[in-house]
Formats: C-alpha cells, structure tokens, sequence
C-alpha cells in the first residue's frame, strides 16, 4: 500500500466504501480515512468521525478547538481546509452512528486500517484524543493496562509505549480553555526536551 504524497485526505488509498460494519454502513455518509502527513512525527488518534467530518471526510472538521491547537504547535496551516503540517490524524472506527458511538466489535473491525496507517507512518508521538482512543491504544501500544490511565489526569503527560511515546489530550468538545493551554505548553516543552534531541536517529 504506497502513500498518494499528493493528497492529504486518505493518502493510502484505503477503501472508501467499506461494508465490514453493517450497523454503519447505512448510518454513515462518508468513510473518514486518515487525514495527513504520510512521514508525520506526531499521529492523532479520536474515537470517530464528527457530525461535519460525516459530511466532508476531514478528521475533526467542526472542532475548531483542536485545529488551533495543531497550528499554535506549527503542526497544521490553513486554507480553505486544514494542512496538517508534521501531523496525521486518524480515528479508531472510520464510519459516525448518528445515535451512539462505536461498539467494541466495530473498533475491532476497523483496528487494520489504523494499525496499517500507524505502521506505515512510524511516528515519533502517538496522540490518543479522548478517553476511549487513550484506553485503545494504551492496551495496543504499552505493556500497561489501561485502567492505571486516565486522559484527564493524564492529559499532555507523556506516556512510554513500544516503540512510541504516548501523549493523551482531552478531547476538544469535553475540554476548557485552561486544558488547551495545558496541552500546547506540555508538548512544546515535552518536545524540546525530548523530541528534538533524538529527531533523525531513527531511520525513517
């Protein structure tokens, strides 16, 4: 599976008409594929799809919140779409049920796509957006449970995963102010210290 480099939305190629899901596919407008960087450092991971992003297929389209944080961390640009910039954003089930959210089976069913998407772009950061993506992906990722985590106590602590650093962020729609400003300073200084002092020894 080779990156489109030209495009930012679905940038793999991955199948735009999916029917692994039965009780989404008929719920659903669009199949909303990651969204980004192909050699990204920093990978974002939500649990679904907004309302507007249904619509449009951009990953947190409607969450002004959290665009502007990618752009205060130089990480996304805009024009008349968001440009992530060093970022790649991506959901744990592709598909939004306009009355409830995934089921464990249908973020099992899904678990391929991300895992391709976290396997081919090899970041440096994995960011889990919200509680349930920070439960998957700590119990994916880590060799810790994910009971001994939570994203509002945890939220911009780095976390030591296999092969990944874990950053959780509280989700934008659940967040305050205060919490944004909380993660923008954690991770600018979380990257200082660390990211920039070992960027480039890894082959990519």
């Amino acid at each position: 599976m080779n990156a489109e480099q030209g495009s930012v939305a679905n940038p793999y190629g991955m199948d735009e008409d999916c029917r692994n899901c039965p009780g989404l596919c008929d719920e659903r407008e669009t199949v909303v594929h990651g969204y980004g960087d192909v050699s990204a450092d920093f990978l974002f991971v939500t649990e679904r799809p907004t309302v507007p992003a249904d619509r449009t297929g951009i990953p947190f389209d409607g969450e002004d919140g959290f665009w502007s944080v990618l752009a205060e961390l130089s990480l996304a640009t805009f024009d008349d779409e968001p440009v992530p910039n060093n970022a790649f954003v991506t959901h744990l089930t592709r598909c939004r049920h306009s009355e409830r959210p995934p089921t464990d089976e249908e973020v099992m069913t899904c678990e391929p796509y991300l895992n391709a998407e976290i396997r081919m772009i090899n970041p440096e950061f994995l960011i889990p957006v919200g509680e349930r993506a920070l439960t998957e992906l700590v119990g994916e990722y880590t060799t810790a449970r994910p009971d001994e985590f939570d994203v509002r106590d945890d939220h911009g602590r780095a976390i030591r995963g296999r092969g990944f650093e874990l950053v959780p962020m509280i989700h934008p729609a659940e967040g305050t102010d205060a919490d944004r400003e909380a993660f923008v300073e954690a991770f600018a200084d979380l990257t200082d210290r660390d990211y920039r002092q070992t960027k480039g020894r890894r082959s990519r």
